[in-house]
């Protein structure tokens, strides 16, 4: 019960606050680019220049060595990343995060300036949120933003939702010596 409080008190925080995006892009043009965009959204913006660099802000690397991650203090909502960069491309980073049990319900968009319809369908497959083609507009930023709150309001009414059904429930008791108001008609 307390984690389910808990897990909903930190759902409901991250709404009423702004929304925090890692943005991971080589270019440094392109990095400045989204950066602005997202900012001009009311996001508040990290940016790294490599896939192994936001791996190592999210703390995944630790992950893999031990149980303990940076993951709590970070609150990132969503992650959005260049598709061809050198050393780690977008979509290895985006394997990277859906196997990880800390990251994985993050969502990750993949960015590209190329239209690859088999690209795009490996990404979605892969399980990215969205395929955006560059150079993204500010349109493509309040699609995604206004996608996080509705899927992170989705996730708070499920949760109380849940909250509730469960208080009910530990409120009920039965008793065996206690007839059940269809017994006690008859």
């Amino acid at each position: 019960m307390e984690t389910i409080n808990a897990c909903c008190d930190q759902i409901t925080s991250s709404t009423s606050k702004e929304l925090h995006v890692l943005a991971v892009d080589d270019s440094n043009i392109d990095r400045k680019v989204i950066e602005r965009l997202l900012k001009i959204s009311s996001f508040k913006v990290t940016v790294v220049d490599s896939g192994s660099r936001a791996l190592q802000y999210l703390g995944l690397e630790e992950e893999e060595q031990s149980d303990s991650t940076q993951f709590d203090d970070l609150k990132v909502n969503l992650i959005i990343t260049d598709y061809s960069m050198p050393g780690m491309t977008g979509f290895e980073l985006l394997k990277k995060i859906k196997n990880s049990s800390t990251l994985k319900q993050i969502p990750v968009v993949i960015m590209s300036s190329e239209n690859i319809v088999t690209r795009i369908d490996r990404c979605l497959e892969e399980g990215a949120e969205d395929y955006l083609l560059k150079p993204v507009k500010l349109s493509d930023v309040t699609r995604l933003k206004d996608s996080i709150l509705k899927t992170e309001t989705t996730g708070i009414n499920q949760l109380q939702s849940h909250r509730s059904k469960r208080k009910r429930s530990d409120n009920v008791s039965f008793s065996p010596q206690q007839p059940t108001q269809k017994h006690a008609r008859l």
